[in-house]
């Protein structure tokens, strides 16, 4: 299990379909995401279906962030891009409620998360991208140890404005 005193991270079960399914169809996150339509029931179910396949298969592994103590889900962490040849994969994560955000529940899965790429997988680094007005998981990010390495100007629509992104790598040393 990957975990620590307060979190696990944990594979998708049948049984997460509905926060899932709340999740991914939270439009404020769609446009971190890419996601342009909304996910049906029947869609997450075979995602979750699909969800034991291997990171070597899928390039992905998306894990429950789940609380030891109350066995609630309370967010998302993802390994994607996943490049076994040149040893990278990107990081995403989210906390959905924004009740369980600032209680140090992302960086906690992040580091544990950094702990299964670089010492199981094998990683030489992971990377993210966060849009420049997001100033939590900027400052998260910093905080953990991840560099800024580039930036993209006007990288995210945001309705009839434009977001610029920020991008962080952190290698395993």
């Amino acid at each position: 299990m990957i975990k620590d005193e307060t979190i696990r991270l944990r594979p998708l079960e049948p049984e997460d379909l509905e926060y899932l399914y709340r999740w991914e169809n939270n439009m404020d996150l769609w446009e971190v995401s890419n996601t342009l339509t909304p996910f049906s029931r029947f869609t997450l179910k075979k995602y979750i279906d699909n969800s034991h396949l291997d990171i070597y298969t899928t390039k992905q592994l998306r894990l429950i962030i789940e609380l030891i103590e109350t066995r609630t889900p309370v967010g998302l962490v993802d390994l994607y891009d996943f490049d076994p040849y040149h040893q990278r994969a990107g990081l995403g994560i989210m906390i959905h409620d924004s009740e369980n955000r600032k209680l140090g529940y992302a960086s906690a899965a992040i580091l544990l998360m950094l702990s299964y790429g670089f010492e199981t997988l094998g990683l030489n680094q992971i990377y993210c991208s966060v849009p420049c007005g997001n100033v939590a998981s900027l400052r998260l990010f910093e905080k953990i140890g991840f560099t800024q390495t580039g930036y993209r100007k006007d990288w995210l629509r945001r309705g009839k404005e434009w977001e610029d992104v920020a991008y962080f790598q952190i290698l395993n040393r």
